[in-house]
């Protein structure tokens, strides 16, 4: 696998940081999944070797966290938080708003590669509910019509 110079200079400098290279494997790959884009799996084999675990272990780590994933998303991702502070204050709503602005639902992409859309359980944004992260951007306190800006500012972004 092939990454940027400043990539593999953190890589090697985070397996020597921990008693045991397998504790530097999310770190390792929350870093290769921001410059890759998502954990190919020419990524997740890449990372294996580096922290001495196979692929299915590393594999394991992967499916247990959702920040984790191994498929491609938009240039935005958008994660509408329906957990309870949101669903009180309209999460549901606003989820179901992105939904049809954009034209896709819960872990969809839409077709231009711009937008990808995830109800998730909770961003930690309860106090300001209804919440959406972008990416890693937080946007609180939301109605359709604020979102609608929200999406609006990154369309116009690309």
């Amino acid at each position: 696998m092939q990454y940027s110079r400043e990539l593999e200079q953190r890589f090697q400098k985070l397996v020597t940081q921990y008693p045991w290279k397998r504790s530097a494997l999310i770190p390792l790959l929350l870093y290769a999944q921001d410059e890759v884009g998502y954990l190919s799996d020419d990524v997740v084999s890449d990372i294996a070797k580096r922290v001495d675990l196979n692929e299915l272990e590393v594999r394991n780590v992967i499916s247990y966290y959702s920040l984790l994933r191994t498929k491609p998303l938009g240039k935005y991702h958008v994660q509408v938080c329906t957990n309870i502070s949101c669903m009180l204050r309209g999460g549901e709503e606003l989820l179901d708003h992105c939904k049809e602005r954009l034209g896709i639902g819960h872990k969809q992409t839409t077709r231009d590669g711009v937008f990808s859309l995830e109800e998730v359980e909770c961003i930690g944004a309860c106090s300001w509910a209804p919440a959406v992260q972008v990416n890693y951007d937080f946007h609180e306190n939301l109605t359709p019509e604020t979102m609608d800006a929200v999406l609006d500012k990154y369309q116009n972004q690309r």
